[in-house]
């Protein structure tokens, strides 16, 4: 079944307003509310980052439906992920059936600004994989001793523990992470807007192979993808709201060693228009839009998540709910 979510952003919006937003999203249709995790934005003028566990504690005593989660928290530095399981297993002993937690390798941007020293991918990947077992052991067991490369525990043991775990999924900008998700984790997340072949070549690809190595489905994974997308009645207008978001048009190296909001805005802000778009799906045509994101269901997505850029998220979430959700919906089915 295709679920359709709300990206909250916690980069943008303080915790309050994003909190409206999410309410606002469940009772439009939205299927999910998934919220990043940041100690420091992209970008300080009008940037925020409320903290992501107190805020889904009150996303989810104010929604009744709605999927409520992570997309993503770093389980490996700024927190143990033992802090992190408990923190989750709460939610979900809260809001049964409701919460799932997204994690990855993290940046640079939210870590060294506390101290952290910040390790080459290698090392980063090798804490992500021993953060997720000991995060599952710690969901599992009720005394769990565990001696691993980064993490320990001595009889550590979980009170506020759901009956199931916590629903886990694993974002992977490559084929390392993926195939790590189609191992271990209930679903994968990655985000839009960096061409076909990334996906249908690679990504996609690494989790069927991770789940057929490890006996599993790979078509019990669910495949989540956050949508960057742009849509209004005016173009103008579309395209003006990308530029809050033009850092992820930045190339990878120009973004490494930068952990300070102020000098991305900088960089951010010498790229033109056209490239601080790029990465967004941005259109005026509902069924122009439609057919766009309809490309990412066809590669095998089947949980989209809108990250729309502007400020006027009121407007954008009712908009889209209006002219775009119910499209998606006659032509693929799904929730709500």
């Amino acid at each position: 079944m295709l679920r359709l979510g709300y990206k909250a952003s916690a980069e943008q919006f303080g915790g309050r307003p994003l909190l409206e937003f999410g309410v606002l999203a469940e009772q439009c249709g939205f299927d999910s509310v998934l919220g990043s995790d940041h100690l420091q934005p992209w970008r300080h003028t009008g940037g925020h980052a409320p903290f992501a566990f107190a805020w889904l504690g009150a996303l989810g005593a104010s929604t009744r439906r709605a999927m409520l989660g992570t997309s993503v928290v770093t389980p490996t530095f700024r927190y143990h992920p033992g802090v992190v399981a408990q923190a989750m297993a709460t939610l979900a002993s809260m809001f049964p059936g409701r919460v799932m937690l997204g994690v990855g390798t993290g940046e640079s941007m939210n870590e060294v600004p506390l101290g952290v020293e910040w390790p080459e991918i290698k090392e980063r990947f090798a804490r992500l994989k021993e953060a997720v077992e000991l995060m599952r052991k710690l969901w599992a067991e009720e005394f769990v001793t565990f001696e691993g490369t980064y993490y320990r525990t001595r009889n550590a043991t979980i009170y506020e523990r759901p009956p199931n775990g916590v629903p886990l999924y694993i974002a992977a900008s490559g084929e390392a992470a993926a195939k790590l998700a189609g191992r271990t984790a209930d679903g994968f997340i990655c985000t839009s807007g960096k061409g076909r072949e990334l996906y249908v070549d690679t990504l996609l690809p690494a989790v069927a192979e991770g789940a057929r190595k490890a006996g599993r489905d790979p078509s019990a994974i669910e495949k989540m993808i956050e949508m960057k997308v742009s849509f209004d009645t005016d173009r103008e207008r579309a395209l003006e709201d990308t530029l809050e978001w033009a850092a992820l048009a930045l190339p990878s190296d120009a973004k490494v060693g930068v952990e300070d909001p102020r000098e991305m805005e900088r960089l951010a802000a010498a790229l033109p228009a056209e490239k601080a778009a790029s990465r967004w799906l941005v259109s005026t045509d509902p069924e122009e839009h439609v057919a766009k994101v309809a490309e990412y269901v066809q590669m095998g997505f089947t949980h989209l998540v809108f990250h729309m850029p502007g400020r006027d998220q009121e407007r954008a979430i009712r908009l889209y709910a209006k002219e775009i959700l119910p499209r998606i919906r006659r032509r693929f089915g799904g929730e709500s």
